[in-house]
């Protein structure tokens, strides 16, 4: 077990205020592996008021130069990429193939991603008489969740900088060790001083702190809805911007024309990815009712081969809160088909890949996220039943669709109220804009739509067009 102390604030590591540390601990055999500083207020202050006196040099540092800068991050974090994985295995549980491919893969892309765009994005456009400036919003608060610890941190920190913000991280309790492998990365960029800040420690206090704290300008959350809502509500009432991605129920809707095997065995992979700790999961499969047992045999067939490659969740809490909601999909009625709640293993926050079938819409499981390897599988009647379905939670994250041809899969998806679609399997795009309608969240991150959330508009109007 290795403690780690200090806080990265203005270029360098400084001793916490306080005395309170947090443990990590690795899922995989509820081992602890390491410790780390809990932040206070104070913590927050500290480093709030050092990206405050970063900020004016930052924004005012030409675009070219910030692509170079993030280009230079980009480079750090391939060459210590295996580091990385290692890091996400141990304390967050992604089996180490995962690890190395989409936990650190899908950041680095999205990194080289905004040195590009830092550079080609028009910072400053003409309409009609008036001179249009997008500056950046100022200091950003940004907290991140557990389930991808490095990719939330870069969709959120590698924007902002393109931006010409400055930035102060709160990471999750559970994964602190990623982010301050993270913070290490920024250092050996050659980053300038101030412009990246690294405070750990609980979200109620370290999280509240910094959302609460009047030098940040915007606060950027991943995570619950439920702490979204007070997030929300609290730079509301101090009229600053915030930017939640919050959590989803999306549905995976299988068209009679569709596929029917692959439809099935690519929706069952796409729950069980991460242990199904990804809030854009397919977690709600909606059938055809004459296709609807040979599915539910399909999937059940298909989650049971998972076994021992699935990992552990993240936490012995997040571990009981998945049980809970399977034994409550057992007491409404729903039939189980593959999993159950009953423990894998003797050690280590293992949940067996788990399918229902003959959930009802109106059932928790169908309602309320999860967040574990545990899909539903509904039965509608006809197009206009199963549009309902999906429609029919406050979440609106993502989704899929599957047909006999794209144009039908994307006939059917302008109908589903949610932010992102997958057309017949297809793939993930860094580049196109992600976040939520209804209660799964404000404002989208990657590409170009991720950059504008960190700018602001300035218009200037001349005499003369």
């Amino acid at each position: 077990m290795k403690a780690h102390d200090g806080m990265y604030i203005e270029g360098g590591w400084r001793p916490a205020s306080g005395p309170g540390t947090t443990d990590v601990v690795n899922p995989a055999d509820e081992q602890v592996i390491g410790r780390v500083p809990a932040g206070t207020a104070e913590d927050v202050d500290i480093a709030v008021r050092a990206a405050r006196r970063a900020l004016p040099a930052w924004a005012a540092t030409p675009p070219a130069r910030r692509a170079e800068h993030l280009a230079a991050l980009r480079d750090v974090l391939v060459a210590r990429q295996e580091e990385f994985a290692d890091t996400i295995t141990a304390e967050q549980g992604s089996p180490p193939a995962y690890a190395r491919t989409v936990q650190t893969g899908l950041p680095i892309a999205v990194a080289g991603s905004y040195a590009e765009l830092a550079a080609a994005h028009a910072f400053e456009e003409r309409i009609g008489n008036s001179t249009v400036h997008h500056e950046p919003v100022g200091v950003v608060g940004a907290i991140t969740p557990w389930n991808y610890p490095l990719h939330q941190i870069v969709a959120k920190v590698a924007p902002a900088l393109a931006a010409g913000c400055t930035v102060v991280l709160k990471p999750a309790e559970d994964t602190p060790l990623t982010a301050r492998l993270f913070a290490e990365a920024v250092h050996e960029a050659g980053l300038p001083a101030g412009v990246f800040g690294l405070v750990t420690g609980l979200g109620p206090v370290a999280g509240h702190a910094l959302v609460e704290h009047r030098g940040v300008d915007l606060v950027s959350f991943t995570g619950s809805t439920v702490v979204g809502r007070r997030i929300g509500a609290i730079a509301g009432a101090a009229v600053k911007k915030a930017a939640l991605e919050l959590g989803g129920k999306s549905a995976n809707v299988i068209l009679p024309s569709a596929d029917l095997a692959r439809a099935v065995n690519v929706g069952v992979a796409n729950v069980m990815a991460n242990s199904g700790q990804t809030c854009s999961a397919w977690t709600r499969m909606l059938v055809h009712r004459d296709q609807y047992e040979e599915a539910v045999g399909l999937a059940a067939a298909a989650a049971d081969k998972y076994g021992d490659r699935i990992g552990p969740l993240v936490s012995a809490a997040q571990r009981d809160r998945v049980r809970g909601h399977v034994e409550r999909g057992v007491a409404e009625g729903a039939r189980l088909v593959a999993g159950g709640p009953d423990a894998p293993r003797e050690r280590g926050y293992y949940v067996r890949p788990t399918v229902f079938a003959e959930v009802a819409p109106e059932m928790a499981i169908a309602q309320e996220e999860i967040f574990g390897p545990v899909l539903s599988i509904l039965r509608y009647e006809d197009e206009r039943d199963a549009l309902r379905i999906a429609n029919g939670t406050v979440y609106g994250l993502a989704g899929a669709v599957w047909a006999g041809d794209d144009a039908e899969a994307a006939a059917f998806a302008r109908g589903l109220e949610t932010g992102q679609v997958d057309i017949n399997g297809g793939r993930f795009n860094p580049l196109a804009p992600f976040g939520g309608w209804k209660q799964s969240g404000v404002g989208r991150e990657l590409g170009v739509h991720g950059l504008t959330e960190y700018l602001q508009t300035k218009s200037l109007q001349f005499r003369e067009g």
